[in-house]
C-alpha cells in the first residue's frame, strides 16, 4: 500500500491544528484531530526518509487486556499495570495521569488497527513481554507508515524538514510558529498548537548543563533531530516544567554503536546472565535484582556514573545463546585473563572479581523467565537472581555505554494533555503529547513499551481537545 497523495502546503491562512513533530503521539494527535473535521498540519524536523523521531527504533507498545487479545497471552490489569509502574519510577508519578495513560492503554490497540497498524502475534524471549505488550508488525517503522498513510488519506499536511524555530505565544495563548521551510523562514499560524517533538536528548549541549564532561560518552540510541528547541521555547514561554532534568530513559548499549540513531540492535540484554564490571573490573550494582523489562532501562544511568562512562558485561559459554546479542559480535576469548587483555582491563582485578563471585554463588534452579533462586551470599554488592558461576569457556566481553533514549525534563500537562503555566492555570490552546510530557508519568526508571503508550493515549487526547478549541 502506497502513501496517498499529500494535501499542498498552505502557509498563508491559518491552520486549525499545528502538530510539531512527526512520530507516534504527533501522528496519533494529528489523526484524532483531523477526525473532526478540522485542518491539520503537521511539521518534522526530519526528512521524509528519517521521519518518526525515536518511534523508528521502536518494537511494542505496553496495554492493559483481558486476555482476549490475539496479540498478547495472558491477562494484564489496570492495577497490575500500575503496580509495575510506582515500583519502577519509586512512586514518582503523577498517579492520576498514571491511571489515565493505564486506562486508556486499553483502546490503543483496536484504535491502531483502525488505522491500518498491524500487530504481530506474542513474542517471547529475553524481554519477556509476550503479556504485557503488543509488537507492531514491521516495527516502529510499519507503525508510522501506517499512521502517515491513514492521516494523509484524512487530508492531514505534513511539511517535512521543517524545524520550528520561534513560537509566538501571548498570555498562554499560541498565535503562531516560525519555521525554516524549503530554505525560506516562514510563519505558521494556528487556532491550536500540539507540542509532540520529543525530548532534548540528541542536544548534548544541554545534557552536559546536568551531566556535565560525562555526556561526552553519551550514545543516542534514537533520531539526532530531538534537540529539544521547542521544549526550551516552551519553557522560556512561561509552561510548567516537569520532570527532573537528570532523569532520562537510558539503557546500556554497545559502547561500539554509532553517536546517534543505532536504535534497538545495539541494546544488549547480556547483564543478568553474568556480571558487570567498571573499568577497574569491578562490580557495582546488583544485575539480578528484579526482570529485567523492569530493569533494562536502569543501567544506562548506572554505566554514566562509573569513572569514564564505560563497563563491560562478562558471561560465560553457558549464557551466549540465552539473549537478543547486540549486533557486534561478543569479544570472546578462552579464559578471564585473556578476555581481561582483549578488554583493556586488568587481568589479576577481573580474575579476582569473578573467583570471588564465583565462590559467592549459591545453587539454586536457573530460569531466566521467573524471579529464580540463584542468588549470591556475602557479597557487599549481592545477585539476587540468575546467579551461576562464571567457569565454562569460552567467555565473553561487551562493552557497555549509556545509552540515552529520551529525556524526561518536559512541559506539565493535565488530564486534557493542556499544558500549565508556571504562574499557575493552563494554557489557552496549547497541548502536548509524547516524549515532551513524558515526565508527568515517569518521574525515573522505565516500563517496556510505556513510552510508546504514553504518546498515543496523550497523542488522542491532544488531537481530540485542540480540534474542539480550533471548533468553538
Amino acid at each position: 500500500m502506497h502513501d496517498v497523495a499529500m494535501p499542498a502546503l498552505d502557509f498563508s491562512e491559518p491552520y486549525d491544528v499545528v502538530v510539531a513533530g512527526g512520530g507516534n503521539a504527533a501522528l496519533c494527535a494529528a489523526i484524532s484531530a483531523a477526525e473532526k473535521g478540522v485542518r491539520v498540519l503537521v511539521l518534522e524536523a526530519a526528512p521524509q526518509f528519517y521521519r518518526g523521531g525515536n518511534t523508528r527504533h521502536t518494537r511494542n507498545l505496553r496495554c492493559v487486556h483481558d486476555g482476549s487479545a490475539a496479540t498478547m497471552t495472558g491477562r494484564y490489569g489496570e492495577e497490575e499495570f500500575f503496580d509495575d509502574l510506582a515500583r519502577v519510577t519509586g512512586g514518582r508519578t503523577d498517579a492520576d495521569l498514571a491511571r489515565l495513560t493505564i486506562a486508556r492503554s486499553r483502546e490503543l490497540i483496536g484504535w491502531m488497527n483502525a488505522q491500518g497498524v498491524r500487530f504481530q502475534p506474542p513474542l517471547g524471549g529475553t524481554l519477556s513481554l509476550g503479556r504485557t505488550n503488543a509488537f507492531f508488525l514491521g516495527g516502529g517503522r510499519g507503525m508510522l507508515n501506517a499512521l502517515y498513510r491513514r492521516a494523509q488519506a484524512l487530508g492531514v499536511s505534513v511539511a517535512y524538514e521543517t524545524p520550528v524555530t520561534s513560537l509566538t505565544i501571548e498570555n498562554g495563548f499560541f498565535m503562531s510558529a516560525g519555521v525554516m521551510h524549503a530554505g525560506r523562514a516562514r510563519s505558521v499560524r494556528g487556532r491550536a498548537f500540539i507540542a509532540a517533538c520529543g525530548g532534548f536528548e540528541a542536544n548534548l549541549d544541554w545534557l552536559k548543563q546536568y551531566w556535565g564532561a560525562a555526556a561526552d560518552n553519551f550514545l543516542i540510541r534514537g533520531t539526532p533531530y530531538n534537540k529539544g528547541d521547542v521544549l526550551r521555547m516552551l519553557l522560556d514561554a512561561g509552561v510548567a516544567p516537569v520532570g527532573d532534568p537528570t532523569q532520562c530513559h537510558a539503557v546500556a548499549i554497545d559502547a561500539r554503536a554509532p553517536r546517534f540513531d543505532g536504535g534497538i540492535a545495539t541494546r544488549l540484554d547480556s547483564v543478568v546472565f553474568g556480571i558487570v564490571v567498571n573499568r577497574d573490573a569491578r562490580r557495582f550494582y546488583d544485575e539480578g535484582e528484579d526482570l529485567w523489562p523492569k530493569r533494562y532501562a536502569i543501567w544506562g544511568r548506572l554505566i554514566a556514573r562509573q569513572p569514564g562512562q564505560i563497563a563491560y558485561s562478562i558471561i560465560d559459554a553457558k549464557s551466549i545463546d540465552l539473549f537478543m546479542p547486540s549486533i557486534f559480535p561478543a569479544i570472546e576469548a578462552p579464559s578471564i585473563g585473556a578476555l581481561a587483555a582483549r578488554l583493556e582491563l586488568d587481568a589479576a582485578a577481573l580474575e579476582r572479581t569473578v573467583a570471588t563471585f564465583n565462590a559467592a554463588v549459591r545453587p539454586g534452579r536457573f530460569d531466566h523467565t521467573t524471579l529464580d533462586d540463584c542468588r549470591t551470599d556475602g557479597l557487599a554488592i549481592p545477585k539476587s537472581h540468575w546467579a551461576r558461576p562464571l567457569d565454562t569457556p569460552p567467555f565473553y566481553g561487551y562493552p557497555l555505554r549509556p545509552g540515552i533514549t529520551f529525556t524526561y525534563l518536559g512541559v506539565r500537562v493535565n488530564a486534557a494533555a493542556r499544558m500549565m503555566l508556571k504562574q499557575g492555570g493552563e494554557a489557552g490552546n496549547m497541548f502536548a503529547a509524547g516524549e515532551i510530557m513524558a515526565g508527568n508519568v515517569l518521574g525515573e526508571g522505565y516500563l517496556a513499551g510505556i513510552g510508546m503508550t504514553i504518546g498515543a493515549v496523550f497523542g488522542r487526547i491532544a488531537g481530540e481537545e485542540a480540534a474542539r478549541h480550533a471548533l468553538h
